[in-house]
């Protein structure tokens, strides 16, 4: 599968959580506010902080679980990464450690990604990462070797 490897539990230290009524909370940077902390949740942290600091993204670029549509249907995508110019640059979808990244994954971020238009799609679980840039004229994408920078 020629997947991308991460290791993203070393920006654990980085993640603030609290307890709250007997539930662990996730503080969101993006959103700037806690939120219960679900294995998609902590993946999404993870990966926030990787492009943070390891790709130097600016996490201002950055939005998350925003509702848009795809064929009438309302949709809502992990994480947006928008370029300099604030276009769409890197859509990732992000699903629990127990979920296994394959067809049907990259089948759903190319449906949530044909509005949005962002030139790379990102799929990880926290374990196994892929990237693909696309090329709309041929309707096709090819896979990367690593996340691209930032633009």
């Amino acid at each position: 599968l020629n997947l991308i490897s991460i290791d993203y539990i070393k920006y654990k230290a980085n993640l603030f959580t609290k307890k709250v009524e007997g539930k662990i909370h996730i503080y969101d940077p993006i959103r700037k506010k806690y939120l219960v902390s679900a294995p998609e949740e902590v993946v999404r942290q993870l990966v926030v902080q990787y492009l943070v600091e390891e790709k130097q993204y600016n996490i201002n670029w950055m939005n998350v679980e925003k509702a848009f549509y795809v064929n009438e249907r309302l949709k809502r995508f992990d994480l947006l990464v928008y370029n300099q110019q604030m276009k769409p640059y890197l859509l990732v979808e992000m699903k629990s450690p127990k979920v296994k990244v394959g067809e049907d994954v990259l089948e759903q971020i190319s449906w949530y990604n044909l509005p949005i238009q962002a030139p790379y799609i990102m799929i990880t679980n926290g374990i196994d990462t892929l990237c693909y840039e696309m090329n709309y004229e041929n309707r096709s994408f090819t896979k990367l070797s690593k996340i691209p920078a930032p633009k």
